[in-house]
């Protein structure tokens, strides 16, 4: 069983930036699909970016491409967004995922919070 705990949320100003941390437990992130979530109010949860467990395909939603970054850190068992440019329509309910695929197992962190002012 996978638990995943976000961090790195907060309030920023248009134009700044965050890093959202991703820490994963009870197995090993390196076998697992990852991806970044979001939801604003009144909103259905989307895909903001994802990669597969080797790297070999990604996926970034077109409203974030050029300005946020997927990333991993196996040795830290850690999945990161970095992001760049915010605009205040970024502003949303950030979720890590970890889908294990044919192996099985979808896993979510509880959430952070993106605030941006304009």
């Amino acid at each position: 069983q996978l638990q995943l705990v976000e961090s790195g949320g907060g309030l920023v100003q248009a134009g700044g930036s965050l890093r959202l941390s991703c820490v994963a437990s009870g197995s090993t992130l390196d076998s697992y699909y990852i991806g970044w979530f979001r939801q604003a109010p009144g909103k259905e949860r989307e895909g903001v970016s994802c990669v597969s467990k080797d790297g070999d395909m990604a996926y970034s939603a077109d409203s974030v491409k050029g300005r946020f970054a997927i990333s991993r850190d196996n040795a830290k068992n850690t999945m990161y967004l970095e992001m760049n440019s915010l605009k205040p329509e970024d502003a949303a309910l950030y979720y890590c995922n970890a889908n294990g695929r044919i192996m099985g197992g979808d896993y979510w962190g509880q959430g952070t919070q993106v605030t941006v002012s304009s």
